[in-house]
């Protein structure tokens, strides 16, 4: 194949790269802070011991009295309860801050 006629040959070319402009300061990160802000719900102030009787809306009425903030509690121990009408005596729920 080679050199075909008329096409510049280029093969023996050689770069060498020089800047007249100054090097540019390296970025001082000495005096960055850092902080943590969660947007998790707080920690719950306290936990109750479902007794034989209880309802979601029986404990919210003591705790927040109002019986339809069932729900706050129901949210809160999603990880221990599927079905809001099936708590079981000896299970200890959270029981979150009132909103």
């Amino acid at each position: 194949m080679g050199n075909e006629t008329n096409k510049p040959d280029f093969s023996n070319v050689k770069s060498t790269v020089q800047s007249t402009a100054p090097d540019a300061p390296k970025a001082d990160f000495s005096n960055v802070q850092s902080e943590v802000v969660s947007t998790a719900p707080d920690a719950p102030a306290e936990t109750y011991t479902v007794q034989s009787g209880d309802n979601l809306s029986k404990i919210a009425k003591h705790f927040y009295g109002n019986a339809n903030a069932w729900q706050q509690i129901f949210d809160a121990n999603r990880d221990q309860l599927s079905n809001p009408d099936r708590i079981k005596p000896g299970q200890v729920l959270k029981i979150p801050a009132k909103a």
